[in-house]
C-alpha cells in the first residue's frame, strides 16, 4: 500500500513561506528519514532524466553542473545518476547542508521513522552560509 506525502522546500531566507509543496508517493505507512530522502531524490532525477530541461531543480547539486538562479545548470543536459544523487543528499544531511522537519518538527537521525499521515508534511530547510561569518 502506497501513502502520499506532502514535501515543502524552503531555505534559512525564505522560512516560512506559502509554498505549497509536491506529493511524494512512498512504499509504506511507516518509512525513515533515509528512505524519504531516497526516494524524494529517484524521483527528481527520474523525472530530469525522461525530461532533460535546462535546469536540474533538486535538493543536492549534481557533479558538474553550475549553481544558478533558476536551479542547478547540467551541462550538455546529460543524464544524472539517482544513486550518486542520493549519496551527496545523504552528505548533505551530515553536513548540515539542510535539515527535515516532519509536520514543523526537526529530525535528527536518518533511521527516525515517520508515521505518515494524509497530513503529514516534510520540509527540507535549506541552510545558506552567512557571507563572512
Amino acid at each position: 500500500m502506497t501513502a502520499t506525502l506532502t514535501i515543502r522546500d524552503e531555505t534559512t531566507f525564505g522560512f516560512g513561506g506559502d509554498d505549497p509543496g509536491y506529493a511524494l508517493d512512498v512504499p509504506t505507512e511507516h518509512i525513515t528519514v533515509r528512505d524519504v530522502i531516497r526516494a524524494r531524490v529517484y524521483q527528481e532525477v527520474r523525472e530530469y532524466n525522461l525530461r532533460q530541461p535546462e535546469y536540474f531543480r533538486g535538493l543536492v547539486q549534481p557533479a558538474g553542473a553550475e549553481r544558478t538562479l533558476n536551479g542547478f545548470k547540467v551541462p550538455r543536459r546529460r543524464r544524472i545518476d539517482p544513486e550518486k544523487q542520493f549519496k551527496k543528499a545523504i552528505e548533505s544531511f551530515y553536513r548540515n547542508g539542510f535539515m527535515i522537519l516532519v509536520n514543523d518538527q526537526q529530525v535528527d537521525e536518518l533511521e527516525e521513522e515517520i508515521e505518515v499521515s494524509p497530513d503529514t508534511t516534510i520540509t527540507f530547510l535549506k541552510l545558506v552560509p552567512l557571507v563572512g561569518g
